[in-house]
């Protein structure tokens, strides 16, 4: 398969997620007054924090693809593997915004953004034992600093929802904001790359 039809329903698949998620903020039916919106605020918030995630997803999806040789039946596995995970964010996201972050809730939502996280590694495994150690995706993830301190991180979150939900709340959005800043090393392995073909002889 191409590289560019995976790309495109993994692209389609994180869109429909996203589609899902703004649905469940339903349009309050009061006097028309900002006072009406006051309820929605842990689904909005919820629903932000989520947001977030997709596209951090998206993005970093989108440069290991880029990354990758060719697209094995193997990858494709690991691929649908995460994107089953992630179909389950709306769920989890609604849940927690309609019951206001009880601890239950933030206890499946962690597991799901843990769930995914594994995932998301299996596929970043796969495309590297299909590429081998020395593909531009090996070169270019490194120690994985970020990669490894997330599934650590979200299991605390889960134990912390069971006894303190403002902490696993909180360690939720420090994950999320630890991805928010760009990781830009597979563009730079990948340039560097191509300056190196340019100047070969």
């Amino acid at each position: 398969m191409h590289k560019g039809r995976l790309e495109a329903f993994s692209d389609g698949v994180l869109a429909i997620i996203i589609t899902i998620m703004v649905l469940e903020i339903k349009v309050p039916h009061g006097h028309g007054t900002l006072a009406d919106l006051l309820p929605l605020v842990p689904v909005f918030l919820s629903y932000v924090l989520s947001f977030i995630y997709i596209g951090i997803y998206w993005n970093n999806h989108h440069h290991m693809l880029s990354s990758a040789s060719r697209i094995s039946g193997v990858v494709l596995w690991a691929n649908l593997h995460l994107l089953f995970w992630l179909s389950l964010v709306p769920f989890a996201t609604g849940w927690m915004g309609e019951n206001h972050f009880a601890p239950a809730t933030l206890t499946l939502y962690g597991a799901v953004l843990l769930m995914s996280g594994v995932a998301y590694w299996v596929l970043q495994s796969t495309i590297i034992r299909q590429d081998g150690p020395d593909s531009v995706l090996a070169h270019a993830i490194g120690r994985d600093l970020k990669g490894k301190a997330s599934p650590p991180l979200y299991i605390a979150g889960i134990l912390a929802s069971l006894w303190q939900p403002w902490l696993a709340g909180a360690i939720y959005v420090f994950v999320a904001f630890m991805w928010l800043i760009p990781d830009r090393r597979i563009e730079r392995t990948l340039a560097r790359k191509a300056a190196d073909n340019r100047v070969a002889p």
